[in-house]
């Protein structure tokens, strides 16, 4: 019989749907529900001339954390390295099977005659 150690996150007393067998995975996907709860709470507060519902606040704000260090890229004016969003049937270009560059090989060295 084997023994498996299951990691659960739990929030407000609630055990989550997911389940991690890495406590390092576990660690960040908590954290990074503590950064969606947080910025939540910031658009909430925020006074947006907009209106938002709860789940769509909710749901833009796991969006933005899950894709932090995209965000943080596109705030400091980069451009995002995302690819554009595709169909399932739609193929990529680059997943074709590479072809294979020839390498040259290097250039013997020889050494100076009469010396």
């Amino acid at each position: 019989m084997a023994v498996i150690t299951k990691y659960v996150v739990v929030r407000n007393g609630v055990e989550l749907d997911r389940e991690f067998l890495v406590k390092k995975e576990a660690d960040a996907y908590d954290k990074m529900l503590d950064a969606a709860d947080n910025l939540a709470a910031y658009i909430k507060n925020a006074g947006l001339e907009i209106d938002l519902d709860g789940k769509a606040i909710d749901a833009l704000s796991v969006f933005l954390a899950k894709n932090g260090p995209e965000v943080t890229r596109i705030l400091k004016g980069l451009k995002p390295t995302v690819p554009s969003v595709r169909t399932p049937g739609e193929e990529k270009k680059d997943d074709a099977p590479a072809t294979k560059a020839k390498k040259k090989a290097p250039a013997a060295k020889t050494k100076p005659k009469g010396k």
